[in-house]
């Protein structure tokens, strides 16, 4: 049978000689068949491993009708939200409905309900009492354990009570869902399904739980004490790895939730023959009068080369969703895609990205990883690379020289995340510039996400003068390449940790290297992470010290708009924020400052061209070392005292009354209009003795002169002069 989409209503299973589907699976996207769609692989796994599956799509949850069109399914329904969690598909951090959604044809809103794992499940009980229910995806995986809503400011229980499904799948699933399939096929009912790694389900006493656990604070204890929620993360956190980490009991009422451990990581055989399976690398044809699903136009021609991120990012939630270790593509697998992706019809040339969640990790982070877990206490990037961090581009490199040799290809971009402190411990040089010299379309994206020493230890991001050293090394290979390239920072405001002198601090940071973002991201407590744990305790779970977290909104618009300083709409809410900040120092006209002062241009194009050579050569001096910070500033100080002295100065010499000083204009006009008269006179004179008088037909003029008024500019020099 030639490969072909998966039944989304009868009319398709009765071309495929279908009476039942063996699993209905339901999403909150549209059906997009891209392994980039979590969805689309779950399906495709399933059927080559000899299932029947159908998919509903963004079905109607106010009837229980759409969740019939393919009728009951023989072993059960898989539910997933999509690609994002519902909520923060529908809303922005200011918790405003965004206006469009990616995942959905032509962008369309109100495709899928607000929780819509939850809801899904629910209206799935009504048309089916008694179908096996199996949640997975994005929403399921991040929601597994009681969480903090930032939506609902409360801490809410496991999704899977609430969804009332009989199992959660959480990570990326793909041994779980088909040894799930195997057990159900042979006729095992779904609440006996309990060992698998990779799922949690309900336990109705301590003693269904046959292995060792660790028992977390319970839901009652974590909504009502922050530092048992602080307390409960921690042990989730720490036990998120699939080699060393330990099943996990929480008590929700009189029941208690199960996590087993982590399944373990895909091998590159089973990586390889997952993405290898037969995927259209298209959206479903339903959707052509829409003008198709956006979301595909950013991934249809790329790559996805590996799983998994050690960088363990505090804001990030792929460590609870794909873990810490790293799984990568062989090369053949990828170059196999590669080649297919050039025979699509609309394919124009050029292949959009090579990556994964962090594009240069090809490896996991040491060979300790694989034997004994990632350490529980230690990271392998903060604060610094860790010393038996394994360190090497050329793997990927060399995949990248292959991709771009391919015939029809004219460009292979890598626009994934780009860990740049890693390519700073790399001794070599090759892969930064083969990077800039053939990958990159003019800038490079890159994320510190802010300088403050400790906003970035609340991030666990690389601190110190790891970026700007990134800075210096990648403008000095453009030079050698003669290009004129550009790095895109990513920087967030309001990240706990972040004061309102930090976010100055930031501020000032752009100021010297002459950049203003676009777009700033304000920090979106997301579930499952560290820094939304930070966000609702006030507390690093990790350490229990105190975290400062700016929630206000007037605070989160201050931070926001720091970083946009020069943004004229902008300037109440920076003004507001240096005098709150006893910054104002940066309100004047000095090189250094951020805005001007009340009824003042905020911040002049000339201004601009001066502020942009005297810190240029300040930047130079502080990266030599010539100049410290503090000495910077002393010397800011003084200029900035000396300028008011010779302001003050000024006005002093000049401090006339402005009765005076009007009075002296006034005589200095009068005198002037004196000698013009005198001028006019002695010419009409000479005039009369040639001529003779005029009569008063020629004018009415003989003797006369016409007088301007001062301060009127004549009709023939008007716009020119003023008198």
């Amino acid at each position: 049978m030639p490969v072909n989409y998966l039944p989304v209503n009868r009319e398709d299973m009765e071309c495929r000689g279908w009476d039942q589907v063996d699993f209905v699976l339901v999403s909150g996207d549209a059906y997009v068949d891209h392994p980039s769609f979590g969805p689309a692989i779950i399906s495709r796994v399933l059927e080559d491993a000899g299932y029947k599956v159908g998919i509903i799509p963004q079905p109607d949850w106010k009837k229980t009708e759409d969740f019939q069109r393919l009728g009951r399914p023989r072993l059960g329904f898989l539910v997933s939200a999509g690609n994002m969690d519902s909520m923060v598909n529908h809303y922005s951090v200011n918790k405003k409905i965004r206006e469009k959604d990616s995942y959905s044809p032509g962008c369309k809103m109100g495709l899928r309900p607000d929780r819509a794992t939850i809801v899904y499940c629910n209206k799935i009980r009504e048309a089916y009492k008694n179908v096996p229910i199996i949640i997975g995806g994005v929403e399921a995986s991040l929601r597994r354990f009681a969480h903090y809503d930032y939506w609902s400011d409360t801490v809410r229980k496991s999704i899977l009570i609430d969804s009332s499904a009989d199992l959660l799948v959480y990570g990326m699933a793909e041994k779980q869902i088909v040894e799930i399939a195997a057990y159900l096929n042979d006729g095992l009912e779904v609440k006996y399904i309990r060992h698998i790694p990779g799922t949690c389900y309900m336990a109705d006493s301590l003693e269904e739980v046959s292995n060792g656990y660790i028992e977390i604070p319970s839901f009652k204890k974590t909504a009502e004490d922050k530092t048992k929620y602080a307390e409960a993360f921690k042990i989730q956190y720490q036990e998120q790895d699939p080699v060393r980490g330990k099943t996990i009991v929480q008590q929700h009422g009189i029941k208690y939730l199960v996590q087993n451990k982590p399944e373990m990581p895909l091998s590159q055989a089973e990586l390889d023959k997952v993405y290898g399976l037969s995927y259209l690398k298209n959206a479903h044809p339903m959707y052509d009068r829409d003008r198709g699903i956006p979301a595909l136009e950013e991934v249809k021609f790329s790559i996805v080369s590996s799983r998994g991120c050690f960088g363990s990012c505090a804001f990030c939630s792929l460590t609870f969703h794909q873990g810490r270790i790293v799984q990568s593509r062989s090369e053949e697998s990828i170059l196999h895609e590669a080649v297919g992706i050039t025979n699509l019809e609309d394919f124009k040339g050029y292949i959009h990205d090579v990556g994964g969640p962090t594009a240069n990790f090809r490896q996991p982070a040491c060979l300790k990883q694989l034997k004994t877990g990632a350490c529980k206490e230690k990271q392998c990037l903060h604060p610094s690379p860790c010393k038996s961090l394994h360190i090497d581009h050329q793997e990927y490199l060399g995949i990248l020289r292959k991709l771009r040799k391919l015939p029809k290809v004219k460009k292979v971009f890598v626009r994934s995340g780009i860990r740049y402190d890693y390519i700073m411990a790399d001794k070599s040089e090759h892969f930064l510039k083969e990077l800039l010299e053939h990958h990159v379309s003019g800038q490079l994206k890159v994320a510190p996400e802010h300088i403050s020493p400790k906003v970035l230890h609340d991030m666990r991001k690389p601190a110190g003068k790891t970026f700007e050293q990134f800075r210096e090394k990648f403008f000095k290979i453009n030079e050698r390449l003669g290009k004129k390239q550009f790095i895109v920072p990513y920087f967030m405001s309001s990240h706990p940790g972040s004061t309102l002198e930090a976010a100055v601090e930031l501020a000032e940071y752009l100021r010297d290297i002459h950049y203003q973002p676009e777009q700033v991201q304000d920090f979106y407590p997301t579930p499952g992470t560290l820094s939304t744990a930070m966000f609702y305790t006030g507390l690093d779970p990790l350490t229990m010290q105190k975290v400062y977290v700016p929630k206000s909104k007037t605070e989160k618009a201050m931070q926001r708009a720091l970083l946009q300083f020069r943004e004229p709409k902008k300037y109440a809410l920076v003004h507001a924020a240096l005098v709150e900040a006893d910054r104002t120092d940066l309100i004047g006209f000095g090189p250094k400052c951020l805005i001007r002062p009340k009824g003042k241009t905020a911040y002049s194009d000339q201004n601009k061209e001066q502020d942009s050579g005297y810190n240029q050569n300040k930047q130079k001096n502080i990266v030599k070392g010539k100049l410290n910070k503090d000495q910077v500033n002393k010397d800011l100080l003084s200029k900035a005292r000396i300028n008011k002295e010779h302001k003050k100065k000024i006005t002093e010499d000049s401090g006339k009354s402005r009765g005076t000083v009007k009075n002296e204009k006034m005589e200095k006009e009068r005198q002037q209009r004196s000698l013009g008269n005198k001028k006019r006179n002695l010419k009409e004179n000479q005039k009369e003795k040639h001529q003779g008088s005029r009569t008063e037909a020629s004018g009415k003029v003989t003797g006369k002169v016409k007088r301007m008024s001062p301060g009127k500019p004549s009709g023939k020099v008007k716009g020119k002069h003023s008198f």
